[in-house]
């Protein structure tokens, strides 16, 4: 089951929500660091993490789901955020670089469709940067915040999701060690919680951060697709010829 897109706003507004934010994106930037010159979409609620992207990306396009919906990131810039299909991105085949998904996979109910559609849209050797909540942190066992939803994931499953469905895994990355606590005294001690995680307790991370390759000779899959196409366009033209 999806999360509302409202409550999801509503978590990244608390003290707990901010530091979230903090952590994640500080990680993400380490493996992103330039995107100048870059297509980019980011699909699920990526809007916390985007901050330096927008500026930076030569097109930037936040994908939320209709099962989550869709919120406008600010009122006092034009908005970039689109409401999708999950499976169904409406863009061209090969037509951007970069893929940040963020509050997504773990949701979905097929995701190795979601999966096998940011391929589709990516271009030959282009990136794909997951986020996802870590099967076993306290994080993915507690309800309270939008990691404690959907199915999480160990790093071994999601690379194996990721090489079964034509993406080459390059590395991964943890974060999130603070207790999910509106505790002020966590909170302020966020930074050193992720210095001895990252040194001690990797494992135990909250999320994972997966980068991943397109592969360029899945030739089953572009046969797949191109069969998904073909099925599509039959339909249509029987749909016609039936009126």
């Amino acid at each position: 089951m999806w999360p509302d897109v409202i409550d999801l706003r509503n978590f990244y507004g608390t003290r707990l929500g901010h530091v979230v934010r903090r952590m994640i994106r500080r990680k993400i930037r380490e493996m992103w660091p330039n995107v100048r010159k870059c297509d980019m979409i980011a699909l699920g609620y990526p809007t916390p993490f985007l901050r330096y992207y927008r500026e930076e990306a030569r097109r930037l396009v936040a994908l939320m789901p209709v099962e989550q919906g869709a919120l406008s990131w600010s009122r006092k810039t034009p908005n970039i955020v689109v409401l999708t299909e999950q499976n169904q991105l409406p863009l061209a085949d090969k037509s951007v670089s970069l893929a940040l998904v963020v509050h997504a996979l773990e949701h979905t109910s097929n995701p190795r469709e979601m999966i096998r559609e940011i391929w589709r849209v990516l271009e030959d050797g282009g990136r794909l940067l997951l986020v996802v909540p870590n099967r076993t942190s306290i994080w993915a066992r507690l309800e309270k915040t939008p990691f404690g939803h959907g199915h999480p994931y160990s790093l071994t499953q999601l690379n194996q999701l990721l090489v079964e469905n034509t993406f080459t895994p390059l590395r991964a990355e943890h974060a999130l060690y603070i207790p999910p606590s509106q505790s002020r005294v966590f909170l302020s001690a966020a930074t050193a919680w992720e210095k001895m995680g990252h040194k001690w307790f990797r494992n135990l991370s909250g999320v994972l951060i997966v980068e991943a390759e397109k592969q360029i000779y899945a030739g089953s899959l572009v046969e797949e697709l191109a069969w998904k196409k073909k099925l599509q366009l039959a339909k249509k033209l029987a749909l016609r010829i039936k009126n």
